[in-house]
Order: C-alpha cells, then sequence, then structure tokens
C-alpha cells in the first residue's frame, strides 16, 4: 500500500516541529541593550473560556504568564518604575507581571500571544518620556481669558432679581 507523503499509518497528518525562543537556551530580544532569560519566565495553563466547544472543558488552553519584574537582573531600575506603571492591575503586590492569554484555540497561540505582549509592555517602557518644557501663555490668550471671564460674569449678573444694585 502506497502512503501519500506527510501521512502517517494512523492517518494523521504529520506536523514538523516548530522551533520557539522559549525552549531553547536563547535570549528573548526586547531591545538591542535589553534580553530576557527565558528562565526568568514562568507559565501556567489553566482552562479558558470563550472559544473551544466541549474541548474548552477539557483541556487547559489558556496561558497565564508570569514575570517577576522586582528581582529581575536583566531591567535597569529605570525601566522597572517605568514598567510598574504601565503594567497597572497586572502587576502584583511582589513585583510580578502577570499576563494571561485566552483568545486563541490553541495553547501554543496562546503562549505566544502572552510572551508578544510582555515584550511589547516592557518595550515601551524603555522609552523615555520627553521632559515638558514650560512655556509662557501669549498675549493673545491672556486677553481671551480675561474676556471670557467678565462675558461669563455678565451673564452670571443678569440672573440676580432685578433691582438689587
Amino acid at each position: 500500500m502506497l502512503v501519500p507523503p506527510g501521512f502517517s499509518p494512523v492517518r494523521r497528518p504529520v506536523r514538523e516541529p516548530t522551533l520557539h525562543i522559549w525552549y531553547g537556551e536563547s535570549m528573548i530580544q526586547i531591545t538591542p541593550r535589553i534580553a530576557l532569560h527565558p528562565e526568568e519566565i514562568e507559565e501556567h495553563f489553566i482552562r479558558a473560556s470563550g472559544p473551544g466547544g466541549q474541548n474548552v472543558n477539557k483541556v487547559a488552553t489558556a496561558v497565564q504568564l508570569r514575570f517577576d519584574m522586582a528581582n529581575s537582573p536583566s531591567l535597569p531600575d529605570d525601566v522597572k518604575q517605568r514598567l510598574a506603571v504601565l503594567a497597572g492591575q497586572r502587576l502584583t503586590k511582589d513585583g510580578v507581571i502577570v499576563i494571561t492569554a485566552q483568545s486563541h484555540r490553541l495553547q501554543e497561540r496562546n503562549r505566544q500571544d502572552a510572551l508578544a505582549r510582555l515584550v511589547d509592555l516592557i518595550r515601551r517602557a524603555t522609552r523615555r518620556p520627553r521632559p515638558r518644557i514650560p512655556t509662557r501663555p501669549t498675549l493673545g490668550s491672556k486677553k481671551r481669558r480675561l474676556e471670557s471671564k467678565s462675558r461669563h460674569g455678565r451673564t452670571k449678573a443678569m440672573r440676580g432679581k432685578p433691582g438689587l444694585d
């Protein structure tokens, strides 16, 4: 019997193994100067709500990714401070960022999504905010503001009882 290419004798397609930065010892590159070691990231698989049909009750496809930002040797202190602000409610009291991904039906896609969201969050934290340069109000804006105040005062004065001057 001749077996078509790509099929095993059990009639399931043979999938080529995919390589991800997660499994190897390679670093997860954030910026040219900042890279995370995969061991700094911890993941847990949980059951997801949403798409998946009956499968959703049996298989833990959602990923809960945990990154200990406070104790990470890879991040400079100024990036940690900005990251804490950007993380918001995703940051625990212990300084751990928790990202949950459950939008895909496959565990691997949720895993990639969670990692991509973490990398994007850290990249945004690496950008230093531009300092605000204070400017003085123009003469025209001062005149418009005072005119607006006097117009508003006249309007309110018209609302009073007549004859009380």
